[in-house]
């Protein structure tokens, strides 16, 4: 089948404006004004949680089984821990990362009077003080500290700017979009798999194109701090696939290139049928694909499974080098990632019975137990006609 054309130009416009936008776990509200704004412009009905989680809607043929696509908006940060005695601050993570790609940030502080530039730096910043010792300090959230670029010399001094403990602190993204494809970033986890659920939807209005089921295209607000997509699925809901970031790294088959299927990250396997379906959609469609597991990852699935939400999950990545660092993605992933949304929502359900929550065995699914065939090659034969 052919794939349905992405606009990569859009795709990457997108991507750069969300990424202008800073948006640290809870500090999402203006982020999520910018994706509300993108998707009138598609001409796409949504609507919003109490907090800000969206949930669009493209209508299909039927209401049930409704289907998901997820991505989160929200990214790393930082917060202000404490005000120091040397007028700088100290800060504790938002999210998961390391203090290492901490250490020569620049960033914005959001305080009640307004914001604030400053840089994050180790406890020994100067090499002409300290010498080696600059090399040898330990690494961690305890050992920098965020030099604010106002006058500040002790702690008086930075309450008197509005400075308080508890105060955002959003990381500069310092974006790079390169002529080969490549895109070098900051919070490409998950701004690149919003902007790829949007070229995707983008396609699909200008196709015209309706989906055999009510699709909805989820945005949430905390996915970093492992709440993501727990409370913002409607009962119609079957399945989920959320989009996010792959992991290319040694030990991984994620890849810069293609569509990365998860087959499994550290809350357990994805479900079967889904992931087959996936797989299979990236073969019928020729989009470049691979498979991987994730050890140390949890996403927007987990968070819907662990609410309590009975639907079926996968995860589809764009592979990332140095995640929850600086990162880097090729284009072609998104692109693959983005004509994957578009083949899953344009196609046929298989499991029909998934549009009751609860039924008789009757249209339930099976998993395969027979035994594989095997086919010989020359190279698995024994002199003796025996098998190795």
């Amino acid at each position: 089948m052919p794939r349905m054309r992405i606009d990569v130009e859009y795709l990457a416009e997108v991507l750069k404006h969300l990424l202008e936008i800073p948006s640290p776990s809870s500090y999402t509200d203006n982020v999520v004004r910018a994706c509300c704004e993108e998707l009138a412009s598609l001409g796409v009905p949504f609507e919003i949680t109490r907090r800000g989680a969206i949930r669009a809607l493209v209508r299909g043929k039927h209401r049930r089984p409704a289907r998901a696509l997820a991505a989160h908006l929200d990214t790393l940060g930082a917060q202000v821990r404490a005000l120091k005695d040397n007028g700088r601050l100290s800060l504790v993570s938002v999210g998961t990362w390391s203090a290492r790609f901490a250490e020569g940030a620049r960033c914005t502080i959001f305080s009640e009077r307004g914001t604030y530039r400053g840089t994050i730096l180790p406890l020994l910043a100067s090499g002409h003080t300290f010498g080696d010792a600059v090399d040898t300090q330990p690494t961690g959230w305890d050992h920098v500290e965020l030099r604010v670029d106002a006058y500040a010399s002790n702690e008086k001094d930075l309450s008197a700017l509005g400075i308080a403990i508890g105060d955002i602190v959003a990381i500069d993204p310092q974006p790079e979009f390169l002529d080969n494809g490549f895109i070098v970033s900051r919070h490409l986890d998950d701004k690149a798999g919003v902007a790829a659920m949007l070229a995707a939807l983008k396609a699909l209005r200008e196709a015209r194109k309706v989906p055999p089921v009510d699709t909805f295209f989820v945005f949430t607000i905390s996915e970093e701090v492992g709440v993501g997509a727990a409370a913002v699925l409607t009962g119609d809901i079957a399945s989920m696939v959320t989009i996010d970031n792959g992991t290319t790294a040694p030990g991984q088959n994620s890849r810069e290139f293609g569509a990365t299927i998860a087959m499994a990250d550290m809350s357990g396997p994805f479900d079967y049928h889904l992931t087959q379906k996936l797989i299979r959609l990236c073969q019928d469609n020729d989009i470049r694909f691979q498979r991987d597991v994730f050890r140390f990852y949890r996403s927007d699935s987990a968070s819907a499974i662990v609410a309590g939400h009975d639907v079926r999950t996968a995860l589809v990545t764009f592979g990332v080098d140095s995640s929850h660092g600086y990162e880097r993605i090729h284009m072609h992933a998104l692109r693959s990632v983005a004509e994957l949304i578009t083949a899953y929502v344009l196609s046929p359900v298989e499991i029909e019975r998934d549009a009751v929550d609860v039924g008789p065995l009757e249209g339930f699914t099976s998993q395969p137990e027979e035994a594989a065939e095997q086919e010989l090659s020359p190279t698995s034969e024994t002199t003796d006609g025996g098998i190795r």
